[in-house]
């Protein structure tokens, strides 16, 4: 599936090719902080199937719960979270930021993991009136 997306002001900006299957939740506490909210949805595709079509994110590493280093790619002017990647071999795959992607309604998540992470509550938000 062919997807654009860019950051909250703009700025950096993207075209992609995906697999709507490879979308999933990470539950881990550096994606709830990274995020300020209960989970991180993110898809997953090789690094050279990404187009960046606007200006280049900024970049810090970050090591991860796994232990291992996690480069979180973002937007130097609004701070919006746009891109994940690793290192070494893990740097073949990129992680594309659901909230940057336009066509994000079409991309429903079909795994999570760090489970264990996971507030109770995010699970099941039916209960809160609309």
């Amino acid at each position: 599936m062919r997807i654009s997306g860019q950051c909250h002001c703009g700025a950096v900006a993207y075209e992609a090719e995906i697999d709507p299957a490879e979308v999933s939740i990470c539950h881990c506490t550096d994606c709830q902080k990274l995020t300020g909210s209960p989970y991180r949805v993110t898809v997953a595709t090789a690094a050279e199937n990404i187009r960046q079509t606007g200006a280049a994110p900024a970049c810090y590493v970050k090591k991860g719960d796994s232990g291992r280093n996690r480069l979180q790619y973002f937007c130097g002017t609004c701070g919006s979270p746009v891109f994940v990647t690793g290192e070494g071999d893990a740097a073949r795959t990129w992680g594309i930021r659901w909230g940057s992607i336009d066509q994000r309604r079409e991309l429903r998540p079909t795994r999570q993991s760090w489970c264990g992470s996971a507030i109770d509550w995010a699970r099941d938000i039916t209960f809160l009136p609309e």
